[in-house]
């Protein structure tokens, strides 16, 4: 096992994809340790290309969908979470997928003595924009993008 830790599946590095497919992609067991690879592989793989935005948002950010695809997808059968990124023009666009349900991914009310709650609001505050819909893989995706992540 390397220092990206063990998965199913790795791709990316600076020779990956041109826009709109993956510059890198990334197959999790949906386990808490997943979440911590999936932290290592982004910096891994982003940091040849140089971008300009915060790769430590991009990384907590990550770790709060990753962290949710965890807890909250399901499927009857066996399945992983994926996380996929690349670079369109000047932004950075990262998606993670999971078999759970577009309709129970929402911001949800939190007081200040809440545990839990604030991870789509951190979301909201830290990117450009977010949204949530129906996977091509089936089951949920929610995806973040940093405008401007490098000079146009």
């Amino acid at each position: 096992m390397d220092d990206i830790g063990e998965m199913d599946e790795v791709t990316g590095g600076p020779e990956g994809g041109k826009p709109q497919e993956p510059h890198g992609a990334m197959v999790l067991y949906p386990v808490p340790e997943s979440v911590a690879r999936a932290r290592r592989w982004f910096r891994h793989f982003v940091d040849p290309y140089k971008p300009e935005c915060s790769v430590d948002d991009c990384v907590f950010v990550i770790s709060e969908l990753v962290t949710n695809a965890v807890l909250y997808g399901r499927a009857e059968e066996e399945w992983r979470v994926r996380l996929e990124w690349w670079r369109e023009g000047a932004d950075l666009h990262v998606e993670v997928h999971n078999p759970g349900s577009p309709a129970k991914v929402q911001k949800r009310p939190h007081t200040p003595d809440s545990v839990h709650g604030r991870g789509l609001w951190l979301v909201e505050a830290l990117t450009d924009s977010w949204r949530v819909g129906p996977s091509d893989f089936g089951g949920t995706v929610v995806s973040f993008v940093m405008v401007n992540a490098w000079p146009a």
